[in-house]
């Protein structure tokens, strides 16, 4: 049976100003579909922008353009912000596109057609900022629960979809595929917060302005924009096109990752969506924290949202993925600072894995011209390095499929410090002293060159610039997935490349 891997990231909104966090679940999505790929999977990564609705129209109108000059500008921002920092997305939908509006217009249709959509009056509150609704019960301190703004009345004609139709389907769902929502937490808060009081009938369709797809049988509504965001995930596969080739390949996804502030659409009101429709759910929804400064959201407003394009251009691309991958505990809320970015750099990428590469390389070439050559003499210190390196195999693919991509980095890098602490027991440089010690010396250097080529295949799918400038001082051609199952497949007598600095240290100014 083939494998397949699809993982999306949400649609984003399509923001003036990005900034660090708008990176982080793209980063992270990114680095498990290159995993994925490496272990051979037929991967699809979708990511895109969500364009529509009230907000987007206003900023236009204050800009004084169209709303789609508007998003457009924005979308080419947002794609070149992916382009620097490595990102591998299979598709880049926008919900403008018209393949995707005619999509959600079917859909909404058939659900309008089979009764799952209904025609009322709406009256009750909205949050414009977060394009949601909410009853007063749900308000905090009579503000938007998820931003903190003010919300204000609405009354106006609208369909609504049958939320309360489904809810025991749902709750049944939940009981029995208990790992659909993860982490635990935010399962437990939508089952206590949002199920438990009663799920009321969702507003979908919108009079008040007109930036949006329009219902074809009632032009003067155009639909709610967290209906539309959310079909995206089947219309990107071509869902209700001529060519339904991908979505039948690839539906249902194995994980759609989404920040906190977003798991209730994702949980309740896209799995009630397909369950009206007839099609099977989502595999996983994975709701991960939010990097914060100083215990509040990054943002360009609060001033502490530096374009992420200015840390890639001081301190590398794989610096800031780096940290972003390793730095947070996936799932919980992490701190970000400029100040944590450089003192994770130089602690791991600057002081364990260029260290090593660089101590190892230039000892080869100083010891024997740069050529590989392994006389196998082995002892205890060499079976402890080989078993460590070897397990990692097991250990990264089981983090990984478990989303711990940190834990996944966490187990390389302590494999390379293992192999820095191998350096300082075997001594090379007193070895090389000694004639009859050039077999060992030859030995401890492939174990040495061996373990990062190892680690270097791992690192492919996290920091892919590093990995291929490590293939390339090592001059070698095992850098497939399958190679890193055994040790000892570096190929001997070939010929290193020059060492070349990694990293550089960043130094601390006040």
């Amino acid at each position: 049976m083939d494998k397949k891997f699809y993982i999306t990231t949400p649609i984003y909104y399509p923001s003036a100003n990005f900034h660090i966090g708008h990176c982080y679940t793209t980063i992270i999505c990114d680095a498990i579909a290159r995993f994925k790929r490496l272990e051979g999977y037929d991967t699809f990564y979708l990511t895109g922008t969500d364009e529509h609705g009230q907000k987007i129209q206003k900023k236009a109108e204050e800009a004084g353009v169209t709303p789609k000059e508007y998003v457009d500008k924005i979308v080419d921002d947002a794609k070149d912000l992916w382009k620097s920092l490595g990102i591998t997305y299979d598709k880049f939908i926008r919900t403008t596109d018209e393949e995707h509006v005619e999509c959600v217009q079917k859909i909404f249709k058939q659900l309008y057609d089979q009764g799952d959509i209904y025609k009322g009056e709406y009256k009750g509150l909205y949050c414009t900022p977060c394009e949601s609704f909410w009853t007063e019960s749900q308000l905090v301190e009579g503000k938007c629960p998820d931003c903190g703004r003010d919300v204000y009345e609405v009354t106006e004609e609208a369909y609504f979809l049958k939320l309360s139709k489904y809810q025991d389907k749902l709750v049944k769902y939940y009981e029995e595929h208990p790992d659909f929502i993860e982490p635990l937490s935010r399962k437990n808060e939508m089952i206590n917060n949002f199920i438990k009081p009663g799920l009321d009938d969702l507003c979908v369709s919108r009079t008040s302005f007109d930036w949006g797809i329009p219902v074809t049988f009632d032009d003067k509504h155009v639909v709610y924009v967290w209906l539309d965001a959310l079909s995206n995930y089947i219309s990107a596969l071509g869902y209700k096109s001529n060519d339904e080739t991908l979505f039948n390949k690839y539906w249902p996804a194995d994980v759609h990752v989404v920040g906190k502030e977003i798991v209730r659409f994702h949980v309740i009101i896209w799995p009630i969506m397909l369950m009206a429709l007839g099609l099977e759910l989502p595999k996983k929804v994975f709701g991960h924290g939010w990097l914060v400064i100083d215990g509040g959201k990054i943002s360009k407003s609060f001033g502490n949202g530096k374009d992420p394009r200015e840390f890639i251009k001081a301190y590398g691309v794989d610096a800031v993925r780096y940290f972003v991958l390793r730095e947070v505990p996936f799932g919980s809320d992490g701190n970000f600072s400029e100040e944590a970015l450089i003192n994770r750099t130089n602690a791991d990428l600057v002081n364990v894995l260029g260290n090593l590469v660089n101590r190892t390389i230039s000892m080869n070439h100083k010891y024997f011209d740069g050529v590989v050559l392994n006389a196998d003499v082995s002892e205890q210190l060499d079976k402890d390095l080989i078993e460590s390196t070897t397990k990692l195999h097991e250990l990264v693919i089981k983090n990984v499929e478990d989303l711990k991509v940190g834990d996944a980095l966490q187990e390389i890098f302590e494999v390379l410090r293992k192999a820095n602490k191998y350096i300082d027991d075997t001594t090379p440089w007193i070895l090389a002293k000694d004639e009859t010690k050039q077999d060992r010396l030859k030995t401890v250097l492939y174990n040495l060159l061996e373990t990062i080529r190892i680690c270097a295949v791992y690192l492919q799918a996290f920091i892919p610039e590093t990995a291929e400038k490590i293939f390339n001082q090592l001059n070698t051609k095992q850098t497939s997935f399958e190679s890193a199952k055994e040790f000892g497949l570096l190929e001997q007598n070939i010929k290193l490349n020059e060492p070349i600095h990694l990293f550089d240290r960043i130094e601390v100014k006040e």
